[in-house]
């Protein structure tokens, strides 16, 4: 019996691992279904094109707001929508708003710039003060006092005089001493001197103040009004406002908090969002040899690449800068530079949004040299 399984078993057996074997293989060797793709890859409607990564912008382009002073937020300023009045709220219900040039967007804490402005308008309350001291001088009061000490001078003088001629004539009869007279004769000289000093500073009193005092006196009024304007100045500038007419696209700021110069991130970010858009565009600079100024253009949106825009060229900033808007392919170059094209997009009554990124075929082909240089419709 078991000569018999010896035989016949362990043949079978092995000619039985040798099929495994053989389908093992073949199997291995077959390739595999390529999965279906997710997306489609977007397509040039063009025979010659440049690709390029493009990235939807305002049309003021997307502007970072920033605040001119540092300091803790006190509040941020959402319109009213009934009378559109701009009041403190909730700053998520500012973004998407649209807004005006000059509109409140939040304000930075003033309140020791307000003190400060309060101290300031008190040290012009007193230069000027003093300045109209000295353009109303003399006083009325002080002219008669100092009338009155020029009399009792000249009286001196007068005095003094009648003593010394007296001595004169008694010197010479020796009915006065030589040293007595010498006496009378010098009190005579300083009773004159005084009655010249009375006249003098009654001349002075009546001539006001010098002109020089009140220069000196005007420039303390100027600086004093100079310092408060420049507190003024900072009160306003702790109230930041829209620069430009646009709709608020990002706020990054809550009352509370403190921004610096310059922050650490876009505070608000708002810009001209209308019929058009801006789509920048980075055209590698290999290929700017190929690259046509005024050159047609089409667009598709990431996740839908059936559907492409045409763009209207507006401008090239001619200055090629390293590459930062990146797309995520694993093969794409970051250490390159790009030439970036400005194209204006239609968005009117499309799902397209500031910030998306698109695949932007331009065409290079000899194309209509109409198109070249034509200025954009707005």
């Amino acid at each position: 019996m078991r000569k018999i399984l010896g035989r016949y078993l362990i043949p079978v057996l092995a000619a039985g691992m040798l099929v495994l074997a053989v389908i093992h293989v073949v199997a291995a060797q077959q390739t595999p279904p390529k999965p279906p793709l997710l997306v489609e890859p977007s397509r040039t409607p063009f025979g010659k094109t440049v690709a390029g990564a493009g990235i939807t912008e305002a049309r003021t382009q997307n502007i970072a707001v920033g605040t001119a002073l540092p300091g803790i937020v006190l509040d941020v300023y959402v319109p009213d929508p009934h009378s559109g009045k701009f009041a403190a709220g909730d700053p998520q219900n500012l973004i998407g708003k649209t807004v005006k040039k000059g509109d409140p967007l939040f304000l930075v804490d003033d309140r020791q710039l307000k003190a400060q402005l309060k101290s300031n308008q008190a040290n012009v309350a007193s230069a000027m003060a003093q300045l109209e001291k000295l353009k109303r001088e003399p006083r009325q009061e002080e002219v008669p006092p100092s009338e009155a000490k020029l009399a009792v001078a000249k009286a001196n003088t007068a005095l003094q005089s009648d003593v010394a001629d007296r001595d004169r004539r008694l010197v010479l009869s020796r009915s006065v001493s030589q040293e007595e007279y010498r006496q009378h004769d010098l009190a005579f000289q300083v009773a004159r001197q005084q009655e010249t000093q009375s006249q003098m500073e009654l001349d002075l009193l009546k001539a006001g103040a010098w002109k020089y005092d009140k220069d000196i006196a005007q420039a303390a009024v100027d600086a004093a009004k100079a310092q408060a304007e420049l507190t003024e100045t900072d009160i306003r500038r702790a109230l930041v406002t829209a620069p430009v007419d646009g709709v608020v696209l990002q706020v990054n700021v809550h009352p509370g908090e403190f921004v610096g110069t310059p922050p650490s991130q876009p505070l608000i970010v708002l810009g001209a969002i209308d019929q058009f858009v801006q789509v920048r565009v980075d055209v590698d600079e290999h290929d700017i040899p190929r690259f046509k100024t005024g050159a047609p253009a089409r667009a598709s949106l990431r996740g839908t690449p059936e559907t492409s825009y045409p763009l209207e060229f507006v401008r090239v900033e001619p200055y090629v800068v390293p590459k930062k808007s990146l797309t995520g392919d694993n093969t794409e170059r970051v250490d390159t530079r790009v030439l970036q094209v400005i194209y204006a997009l239609d968005v009117k009554d499309k799902p397209i949004y500031v910030g998306q990124q698109m695949d932007v075929f331009i065409d290079v082909g000899d194309g209509d040299s109409n198109t070249a240089g034509q200025p954009p419709r707005f």
